[in-house]
C-alpha cells in the first residue's frame, strides 16, 4: 500500500492518481455483484452495493457515488430506469453512469444511450476491460468537479471587479 501513501509522486495513468471515490454496484444478482467487486478491488475506491434499482436510488439520496455499475435487467426497476432518472435529477445528472448488461443488441445499446448512461460493458465482464473504463470515468467525473469548482472561483473573482 506504499503507493497509495503519496498519491501526488503517482504518473497520472497509475490507479492512485484518482482521487477518493465511491462506485455503487447495482445487481440483483450477488454472485455478479462479487465479481465485479474482486475486479475492482486494486483501485483505492470504496464500494457500495445495492441489490436492485429501488434501494439504489435510495442509497444515492443518501451518499451520492461517484460511479455506479448499473445491471440492466432487474426485478421492480431496470437499469435503463434507474438511470432514466438518476440523470432526470439536477442533482445526481453528473454521476458517471456504466451499464454492466448481458443485453448486446444494437436496440439495447441504444435504449441505454437514450437513458443516458456515460458507457457500457457486456457481460461476461472482461476485468481490464472494466477497469479501464472504471478508471477513465472516474477521472471524467473529477475532473468535471475541478471545472466547476474554477468556473465558480471565476465567477466570484468577476462579481468582485464589478463591485470595485
Amino acid at each position: 500500500m506504499a503507493e497509495q501513501d503519496s498519491p501526488a509522486a503517482s504518473p497520472p495513468n497509475n490507479e492512485s492518481f484518482l482521487p477518493q471515490s465511491t462506485v455503487l454496484i447495482v445487481d440483483d444478482n450477488p454472485q455478479n455483484v462479487e465479481l465485479l467487486q474482486a475486479f475492482l478491488e486494486s483501485l483505492p475506491i470504496n464500494i457500495a452495493t445495492a441489490s436492485d434499482g429501488l434501494e439504489a436510488l435510495r442509497k444515492i439520496e443518501q451518499q451520492p457515488p461517484d460511479l455506479i455499475l448499473l445491471d440492466i435487467m432487474m426485478p421492480h426497476m431496470s437499469g435503463f430506469q434507474v438511470c432514466k432518472r438518476i440523470k432526470g435529477d439536477a442533482k445526481t445528472k453528473d454521476i458517471q453512469v456504466l451499464m454492466v448488461t448481458a443485453l448486446n443488441e444494437l436496440g439495447d445499446i441504444e435504449r441505454a444511450t437514450e437513458c443516458g448512461t456515460d458507457d457500457f460493458v457486456s457481460k461476461p465482464v472482461n476485468k481490464f476491460e472494466l477497469l479501464t473504463r472504471v478508471k477513465s470515468l472516474l477521472r471524467v467525473r473529477h475532473l468535471k468537479t475541478e471545472l466547476e469548482r474554477a468556473l465558480t472561483y471565476l465567477h466570484e473573482i468577476e462579481q468582485d471587479e464589478e463591485v470595485l
